[in-house]
């Protein structure tokens, strides 16, 4: 088996070669895995291959029920070397997993396949005397990998931040550099997970392997940043994304972070706006900063925040969690709400402003007679004080629905921690 199918991106010859050496002293198949149980590199194999080693040697991971399993028996956390019982159901053998750490990082497992479930005590001590050097190797690839990747985060942090000198400064030197090129349509995706009790590695890798699995094409660049649980995506292409095309690689990006996280992850993405080029990049990552707060407080977005499509979300998303509260509701529709028929009155006069006034589409979708209809009306303006004809009073009814709406889904704000608490669905 060919190097090239043994070594994945980042793999350095170096670390191959301990591998190697190792598997070569142990006459079995070892495997390094990243946190997210991606392929890093492997050995070539000792006639101990199992279904899931050759589709991760030709996919370069493991199947997303294979790496759940592994996940699922808390490697991660694991102080000490171990097995990992097989699964006929997955076509997985036993193997003798080792947590590879070094200064607060952990960088994955290795992994020495064990068909009989156990190794010799002369194996288990030749894999602790390899660990050593194949962590260090590891950390140091790790730090030169970092350094180059800082300076490329930088540039492209630069490049959205909110200097004009300094965005040109980045603009210029990621064009001198040739990391991006220009091109007429940009637009900047934001991806964030929750905080939750998942180691941070896991994270940041599953974030880049999501990302770096992205489809590129000739008409589209791309460059993206990670920190602990957020990641940032800057699109370049000859002609404008369509919504539907970023709609479904967004879709993409959320199955591949719940496969390698769970669902404890949630991860959502916001999406901006197409701005002009580099230049306007920064325009398209502050939308979709707003377009990923909205698609983690509004649920029916699933998951995905477009700000093309946020309408007059756009504008109330943001204002700080604080002000979004109660008192932001018009007096006459919270009279109207209060009012004994409420509720009835509140979907009717919501169905009205969305069909603009029109009494036969607002009917049609009520299902109710035109009478019934007028009558509801007559009383939704006596009770509110308001003037459905007049547009400044249907303005402000509409607005205080929709931020009804914004309120209902988001849940209420707790001062104590400074966040909001989602209804129940």
């Amino acid at each position: 088996m060919t190097e090239r199918w043994l070594r994945a991106p980042g793999c350095s010859t170096a670390l191959q070669a301990l591998i190697e050496d190792l598997a070569e002293s142990l006459r079995r198949s070892v495997t390094l895995v990243d946190p997210s149980v991606r392929r890093f590199c492997s050995s070539r194999h000792f006639d101990d291959a199992d279904p899931v080693r050759v589709h991760s040697l030709l996919h370069g991971e493991a199947c997303g029920e294979v790496a759940r399993h592994v996940l699922d028996r808390g490697v991660a956390r694991w102080s000490k070397p171990g097995y990992l019982d097989g699964r006929d159901d997955l076509g997985l053998l036993p193997r003798y997993c080792v947590p590879l750490r070094e200064r607060g990082h952990f960088f994955g497992l290795l992994t020495v396949i064990a068909p009989e479930g156990r190794l010799t005590p002369e194996e288990t001590g030749a894999i602790a005397r390899a660990t050593p050097a194949v962590v260090g190797r590891l950390y140091a690839d790790r730090l030169a990998a970092e350094e180059e990747r800082t300076g490329h985060r930088e540039l492209l942090l630069s490049l959205l931040g909110p200097d004009a000198a300094t965005r040109a400064e980045s603009r210029q030197r990621l064009l001198d550099d040739a990391l991006l090129p220009d091109a007429p349509h940009a637009v900047v995706g934001v991806v964030q997970v929750k905080r939750s009790q998942l180691p941070a590695g896991q994270v940041t890798t599953a974030l880049h392997r999501a990302l770096e699995g992205l489809g590129r094409t000739r008409s589209v660049s791309a460059a993206f940043t990670v920190s602990s649980h957020r990641a940032v995506l800057l699109q370049l292409a000859d002609r404008p994304l369509t919504q539907d095309a970023l709609r479904e690689q967004s879709a993409r990006l959320l199955d591949a972070l719940g496969s390698r996280l769970g669902a404890s992850a949630d991860p959502v993405i916001g999406i901006g706006a197409h701005q002009t080029g580099l230049t306007g990049a920064r325009t398209s990552y502050e939308q979709a900063l707003v377009a990923v707060r909205a698609a983690r407080r509004m649920p029916g977005l699933g998951g995905i925040g477009s700000w093309d499509d946020l309408g007059e979300f756009a504008v109330l998303l943001q204002l700080p969690d604080h002000a979004l509260n109660e008192s932001l509701l018009p007096r006459p529709l919270r009279t109207l709400l209060e009012s004994s028929n409420g509720p009835r009155l509140e979907a009717t006069l919501r169905c009205f402003l969305d069909h603009a006034g029109s009494m036969p589409r607002t009917a049609e979708a009520l299902r109710v007679h035109r009478t019934s209809l007028y009558y509801r009306l007559r009383q939704i303006q006596e009770i509110t004080g308001l003037d459905l004809n007049n547009g400044a009073d249907r303005t402000t009814l509409h607005l205080g629905l929709r931020i009804r709406e914004l309120l209902l889904s988001v849940g209420p704000f707790d001062p104590a921690t400074g966040h909001r608490h989602a209804q129940a669905a």
